[in-house]
């Protein structure tokens, strides 16, 4: 491929999940932006746009963070040296169905696999005569949707004699997570931890870590910019921010606007004697590798920063940090099992950010409709909303870019405040 340029492609991150539901890795998948879906010229251009874009483009790093990323491979790609070039002990490289398990198949794995590359069989129907490959590869993916479930109990318990990993894609209820876990499955995909039933809890509990930094920052009395930083940065923090107000001002008039707003109206002191009492009674939680949180974070950032490049405003503008907020909170009753009526009520937003989660409606609301599309891989609509939102194809990918990168900067170890 001659000269791949980010205008060209979409990027779609599907989270794997482990037991726990937390985040362990992403298939990436690459889209043309000039045609729907997978429509490429082949199978083989399609892989190796994934790797030519995620490593020149993109940037593994700053896709990934410290996540695995599942590439999907052909059988040409397989044995091809650009393969190569991604970083083998971040990588797992998933061998496309269409691809004929034959014993050169087998010896080249061998081979990527002694170069600290992990393995995977994509959408794979188990078969005795692969017992060799199974006692070497990593990672077997079986799709619920395409495998008949009279056969799924078997094939499992066969797979599972090997010192391999089950993942089951295309997971759409809890009921089927559940089963799958009962099963001898390890690894999931699919969206069934969007559900409100993924999350038992009604509130979220943010982490130590992330309260120790907040309290660092009020007890040295910062800039007022470093505190609201760390709300920006942990949204589960943010939604507990917005609850602690709406507690201590009982009947509040003004409607909330933007978290330096609500941290305005509650008062660094109250603040602080917020932040004291939840340390001692918080645990520690999934934190950056839960799903939903890491869904709200890259939304607030991706509509942060369209409403800067539409409409030509600055960071820190009222209607920027509006974007934000409806971006963390966007998915706010599933994280709490509630109606999205019901958070609007309790967190006293205003109309414009009210109309925008209820109904999708104004500005706010059409660039939030177009950010959920674009997370769902549903390229051809993204194209339509792009349109309509009067957001060209590369500010998009800039922003999404963008976007995935601050997440994964503020993913990493951080040290408590001293």
């Amino acid at each position: 491929m001659n000269g791949p340029s980010l205008t060209k492609f979409f990027l779609g991150r599907q989270p794997i999940l482990n037991i726990r539901q937390e985040i362990v890795g992403y298939e990436l998948l690459f889209r043309s932006t000039e045609k729907n879906y997978s429509e490429f010229e082949s199978q083989d251009q399609a892989s190796m746009s994934v790797i030519s874009s995620a490593m020149a483009n993109f940037g593994f790093r700053n896709v990934l963070g410290d996540k695995d990323g599942f590439i999907n491979v052909t059988h040409d790609v397989l044995f091809s040296d650009m393969v190569e070039v991604l970083p083998p002990k971040q990588t797992i490289l998933e061998l496309l169905e269409s691809v004929a398990l034959t014993g050169a198949v087998k010896e080249r794995c061998s081979e990527l696999k002694a170069k600290n590359f992990r393995i995977a069989l994509d959408d794979h129907i188990y078969s005795p005569d692969h017992h060799d490959l199974y006692s070497f590869v990593d990672i077997v993916k079986i799709d619920l949707l395409e495998t008949d479930p009279a056969i799924l109990h078997e094939a499992v318990a066969a797979l599972r004699q090997f010192p391999l990993t089950l993942l089951a894609e295309r997971i759409e209820t809890q009921e089927q997570f559940q089963d799958c876990l009962e099963l001898g499955f390890e690894l999931f995909q699919g969206y069934f931890f969007e559900r409100p039933v993924v999350l038992k809890r009604k509130g979220l509990e943010p982490s130590k870590m992330a309260m120790l930094r907040l309290l660092g920052h009020l007890k040295s009395e910062t800039d007022f910019g470093k505190i609201e930083e760390v709300f920006r940065d942990h949204p589960e923090l943010s939604y507990n921010l917005l609850k602690l107000v709406n507690s201590v001002h009982l009947g509040l008039r003004e409607k909330i606007k933007s978290l330096r707003h609500a941290i305005m109206l509650l008062g660094l002191g109250k603040l602080r004697r917020w932040v004291q009492l939840a340390i001692f009674a918080s645990a520690d939680s999934r934190g950056v590798d839960n799903p939903l949180l890491e869904m709200a974070a890259v939304r607030g950032r991706l509509l942060e920063y369209l409403v800067m490049e539409r409409y030509h405003l600055p960071r820190g503008s009222e209607q920027v940090e509006a974007a934000f907020m409806l971006g963390i909170l966007s998915l706010v009753d599933v994280l709490f099992e509630t109606s999205v009526e019901g958070v609007v009520r309790e967190l006293q937003l205003n109309d414009e950010i009210s109309a925008a989660l209820i109904n999708r409606e104004g500005k706010l609301g059409a660039l939030l409709a177009l950010a959920e599309t674009l997370e769902q891989t549903n390229f051809g609509e993204v194209t339509n909303l792009t349109e309509t939102c009067d957001i060209p194809i590369a500010t998009l990918l800039t922003a999404q870019l963008d976007a995935f990168n601050w997440r994964t900067s503020i993913s990493e170890d951080k040290e408590p405040p001293q």
